[in-house]
């Protein structure tokens, strides 16, 4: 989702299995940067803001070393997909689709996410 840079009290929201969670408030993203969120079910997910104004949400937790890191991660983008790459040991992941760009068998949750 791309969002007008106008509005000022719009809120972060995650579609979860019940319906639609708000996280947080739109202006503590910053472009390029992560930012974790408690999910109400324990887990976390790891929201970005791209540059262009598009929100991003994925798991958090790091598949391959088992920590909640991903919102630390560096992001950028390789043959047209978005993705984060993780602090520990450096794989890719699509933010559009959670897929490993570095061993297709690892995928993890992307989040449908909204500003509201």
């Amino acid at each position: 989702m791309t969002l007008a840079p106008e509005k000022t009290d719009v809120k972060v929201q995650l579609r979860l299995a019940d319906g639609w969670f708000t996280v947080c408030d739109l202006t503590l993203l910053t472009p390029g940067r992560g930012v974790a969120a408690l999910l109400p079910d324990g887990n976390q997910a790891a929201l970005f803001l791209d540059r262009a104004g598009k929100l991003y949400a994925i798991d958090n937790r790091d598949p391959f070393g088992g920590a909640a890191v991903l919102s630390r991660g560096l992001t950028g983008s390789h043959q047209g997909r978005t993705f984060v790459a993780s602090p520990l040991l450096k794989q890719r992941f699509d933010l559009e689709s959670g897929q490993c760009l570095d061993d297709e068998t690892v995928r993890i949750t992307a989040y449908e996410v909204r500003a509201a």
